[in-house]
C-alpha cells in the first residue's frame, strides 16, 4: 500500500505497513491476508491510521504545547509524571476531529455494520503505537482499548480518547527510560468487530512455554467472558498445553488441563456509561474447563499454523503471542491479536544462573508467609512495599518489594524499580508475570493472600528457585547463586542420562546436555501434582460420609473433577506426559511408584489407609504393593494412567 490513507480496511494492509497502522494493525492485516485462507478465522475492521492522528494533532497546534507540558521531566517523580501526563490528555481529548477525517471513520464504521448486518455494530477500540510492539520491548499493554462501543459519538469519543492514551503516564515514563522521542512514534486506532465472548470465553495462548522457552509445545491461557481478565491477571485462567510433534503426527496431544479459579468475568453492560462490567461466575461453571477438548486442539493448530507462517516471513523462528476469542452467539473460534512473542525468543540457554536455597527444608518451612506461582527462578531479599494503589508509590525504593492485589500497565515505572513482585491474584500470563520476566525479576503471583499477611517494611526473600511454586519466607534465607557456561563444558562418552524428580523443571533442564531420561519417578508426580492418597479418591464417597471435614479438603483440592479417580489418571498422564514431551524423542524410563507407607501417609486421606510400620524402608512397598489385594485397585489406576 503506497499512498498515504487517514482510514484503511485491515484486509488493505500487512506487515510492511507498521508505520502508518501500527504493530498491531499491521499483524491483523497480515493475518487476514495470509492465514484466512488456512481457514482462521479473524474478525473484520478498520484502522485509523497514524496519519490521521499527525493530522488532527497539527489541525489542533499541539505539538509545540505538548513538547512544553514535558520540558524537563524527571519520569521517576511519580507525583510530577502523573500532574503532567494528565494535562497533555486533556489536551488532546479536548481537540476537534477535521471533517474529512470525522467523515471518513463514520464511513467506515457504517460500511463495517452492514457487512454485519447490523443497524450499529459492537466494536473493539484499540490502539496501536507504530513503536508498541517492535520486536525489541514488549510494552504490555501500554495504550488503551475500549470495547463494545456502538453508535458514532461513542466511536469518535474512543478515538480521540485512543489518542490521547499515547500520553498515558506509563507510556511517557517508558519512552523517556528507553530514550524514545515522543513525536517520533505514532498511534493508530484499531477498530474491529467485537467478538461475543462475554457470553463463552477468551484468553492467550503462545507458540512456546512462557516460563522455559521450551519450543514444542503451543500454552493456552482462557477463563469465561471478555479477554481482558486474562490479559490484566485479575482471575488465574485455565491453562492447557498441547505438543506440537505427536500433534502433527495426527494425535490429541493434550499433555496438560489445568483447571484455573475462573471466579469472576467481564461481560456487556446495558447502559452507555457502563460499556462493560464484572459479574461473579457460577460455582458449577467454575468447575468446568473454558474450552472443550476439540477446542484447545483448534487453537493449537491455528497457533501452530500462525508460528509457521510469521517464521517464513521474518525467514527466522517466531515464536508468536496471540489472543484468542470464542463467540458465544455463534459457537465459533476467533484469533483476534497475534505478535511476535519477545521475551523467550532472545534467552540465551548456553548460559544457566542457578540460584539455590541453600537453608535446610527443617530450618525455612516456619519461615513461609505466602506462596503461590513461581515466575522466573531467581531469589530475591528486601522490604516489602504494601501497595492498594499508585498513591502508595511515593516511598517506593529501588529494590524494594512489591507486594499488592494484582498489577496492569499503569504500574510499569514502580515494577521496573522493584526486586520481586508478589501478587494475590493471576497466573502464569498474567500482566505482572509478563512484566517481571521481561524484568528478570522473580515474582509469586496469585497468592491468594499477599496483602493480608505481608507487612510494611518487613523484610522477606521471595524464592521461585523452588519448582513451580514460588514462597516468600520471612527475614532473610540462605540462597548462593551461581554461573555456568554450558558451551565450554566437555562432551561425554557416557550418555548421560537425567534423573527428573518434578514434571514441572522438565522443559528447563530439557536444555542442559543429555541423552534422555534415566529415572523418572511416578512418586513424586503423585506427590507434586495429585496430593491426594489413590485409595482416598477410590472410596471417596465413604470418607464423605465419614469424615465431612477432610472430604472437603479432598474436593478443593480435586476441584473441577467429579470423578475423583479420572483425577488421579488424568493428573498422572499429564505428568508423565510433561516429563516425556521435554525430552522427546530421547528415551525416557518411568518407574512405577514407590512410595514407603510414612510417605503415603503424609498425602490428604493417607493416615486412613496406611499402617504404622516400624522400619517403613523395607516394609510394604514397590512391587509388595502392586499385588496386594488392598493396593491393587490404586496400582490399576498408575497403569491406566
Amino acid at each position: 500500500m503506497s499512498e498515504r490513507k487517514l482510514v484503511v480496511w485491515l484486509n488493505e494492509v500487512g506487515i510492511e505497513d507498521v508505520e502508518l497502522v501500527g504493530g498491531k494493525n499491521a499483524s491483523l492485516g497480515e493475518m487476514i491476508k495470509g492465514l484466512s485462507p488456512l481457514g482462521i478465522k479473524i474478525p473484520m475492521g478498520y484502522v485509523v491510521t497514524a496519519d490521521a492522528y499527525r493530522y488532527f494533532i497539527d489541525f489542533n497546534n499541539l505539538k509545540e504545547k505538548i513538547k512544553d507540558a514535558l520540558e524537563g521531566l524527571d519520569p521517576n517523580n511519580v507525583e510530577d509524571l502523573a500532574k503532567r501526563g494528565l494535562e497533555v490528555r486533556e489536551m488532546i481529548k479536548g481537540g476537534d476531529f477535521p471533517d474529512d477525517l470525522r467523515n471518513s471513520i463514520i464511513d467506515y464504521y457504517h460500511k463495517l455494520s452492514e457487512t454485519y448486518k447490523q443497524h450499529y455494530v459492537d466494536v473493539a477500540v484499540r490502539s496501536s503505537a507504530t513503536a508498541e510492539d517492535l520486536p525489541d520491548a514488549s510494552f504490555a499493554g501500554q495504550q488503551e482499548t475500549y470495547l463494545n462501543i456502538k453508535g458514532d459519538e461513542s466511536l469518535l469519543t474512543a478515538v480521540k480518547n485512543c489518542f490521547a492514551s499515547l500520553f498515558t503516564d506509563r507510556a511517557i515514563s517508558y519512552r523517556e527510560s528507553f530514550g524514545f522521542d515522543h513525536f517520533a512514534i505514532g498511534l493508530a486506532v484499531g477498530i474491529q468487530k467485537m467478538v461475543r465472548s462475554d457470553l463463552a470465553a477468551s484468553g492467550v495462548a503462545f507458540s512456546l512455554d512462557t516460563d522455559s522457552g521450551f519450543k514444542d509445545v503451543v500454552l493456552i491461557n482462557g477463563s469465561y467472558g471478555l479477554g481482558e481478565m486474562v490479559v490484566q491477571g485479575a482471575v488465574t485462567p485455565d491453562e492447557f498445553l498441547v505438543f506440537k510433534p505427536t500433534f502433527k503426527e495426527g494425535y490429541e496431544a493434550i499433555i496438560e488441563k489445568k483447571l484455573g479459579r475462573k471466579t469472576h468475568k467481564m461481560i456487556y453492560g446495558t447502559t452507555e456509561e457502563e460499556r462493560v462490567k464484572i459479574v461473579p461466575v457460577p460455582k458449577e461453571e467454575q468447575k468446568k474447563f473454558c474450552l472443550e477438548d476439540k477446542e484447545i486442539l483448534q487453537l493449537a493448530d491455528w497457533v501452530m499454523k500462525i508460528e509457521e507462517y510469521y517464521s517464513n516471513k521474518y525467514n527466522k523462528w517466531t515464536p508468536m503471542d496471540v489472543e484468542w476469542a470464542k463467540d458465544g452467539e455463534l459457537n465459533e473460534l476467533f484469533i483476534v491479536q497475534a505478535r511476535p512473542e519477545t521475551v523467550h525468543s532472545r534467552k540465551d540457554h548456553s548460559k544457566i544462573t542457578v540460584y539455590k536455597i541453600t537453608e535446610p527444608v527443617e530450618k525455612r518451612r516456619d519461615k513461609v508467609l505466602a506462596e503461590g506461582i513461581a515466575v522466573g527462578d531467581k531469589v530475591a531479599y528486601g522490604k516489602v512495599k504494601l501497595m492498594h494503589s499508585l498513591d502508595d508509590a511515593k516511598d517506593f525504593e529501588a529494590g524494594d518489594i512489591l507486594v499488592t492485589d494484582m498489577t496492569d500497565p499503569d504500574w510499569e515505572p514502580i515494577m521496573k524499580k522493584a526486586g520481586a513482585i508478589v501478587t494475590n491474584r493471576g497466573g502464569r500470563t498474567c500482566h505482572a508475570a509478563i512484566v517481571a520476566r521481561e524484568l528478570g525479576v522473580p515474582a509469586v503471583v496469585g497468592t491468594g493472600n499477599a496483602t493480608e499477611v505481608l507487612k510494611d517494611d518487613m523484610d522477606v526473600t521471595v524464592s521461585c528457585a523452588e519448582g513451580e511454586v514460588g514462597y516468600v519466607y520471612k527475614g532473610k534465607v540462605e540462597y548462593e547463586v551461581e554461573e555456568i557456561d554450558i558451551k565450554t563444558l566437555p562432551k561425554t562418552k557416557t550418555p548421560i542420562l537425567m534423573n527428573i524428580a518434578t514434571p514441572e523443571g522438565a522443559f528447563d533442564y530439557s536444555f542442559l546436555p543429555n541423552d534422555g531420561v534415566g529415572l523418572a519417578r511416578e512418586e513424586f508426580v503423585i506427590n507434586n501434582y495429585i496430593g491426594v492418597h489413590p485409595l482416598a479418591l477410590i472410596h471417596f464417597e465413604d470418607i464423605k460420609k465419614n469424615d465431612p471435614k477432610l472430604a472437603e479438603e479432598i474436593e478443593d483440592k480435586t476441584f473441577g473433577y467429579d470423578n475423583k479417580e479420572e483425577y488421579y489418571v488424568k493428573k498422572l498422564s499429564y505428568g508423565i506426559a510433561r516429563i516425556a514431551a521435554a525430552f522427546y524423542p530421547k528415551p525416557v524410563i518411568v518407574r512405577f511408584s514407590d512410595f514407603k507407607s510414612n510417605e503415603y501417609a503424609n498425602l490428604l486421606g493417607g493416615q486412613i489407609f496406611e499402617p504404622k510400620e516400624e522400619n517403613p524402608m523395607i516394609g510394604w512397598r514397590g512391587a509388595s504393593r502392586y499385588y496386594s489385594e488392598k493396593f491393587k485397585p490404586a496400582f490399576g489406576l498408575e497403569c491406566k494412567a
